[in-house]
């Protein structure tokens, strides 16, 4: 149980996620910092996009993911 005036002091509500680490005789609590789903996909949808003008800045096209895809499908096939 972690006290009520450490739990303000670290912004933390009941069911906060910590991250625990021991060596001998100390104990360290690290608050893990989890996002909404909503935050999750927004920041995704972000990634994604810049990805994306990265990748056509470069020359890459719809085409060659395909290609990639299929090369790598045809590594996995088993032999005959």
């Amino acid at each position: 149980m972690i006290p009520q005036d450490v739990r303000a002091a670290v912004h933390a509500d009941e069911g906060t996620l910590f991250s625990v680490m021991g060596m001998e005789d100390t104990i360290i609590l690290k608050k893990i910092e989890t996002q909404t789903k909503e935050e999750f996909f927004r920041d995704l949808d972000r990634f994604a996009k810049e990805q994306t003008k990265r990748l056509k800045a470069g020359g890459f096209k719809e085409e060659d993911l395909w290609k990639a895809v299929d090369r790598g499908r045809a590594r996995r096939r088993p032999k005959p």
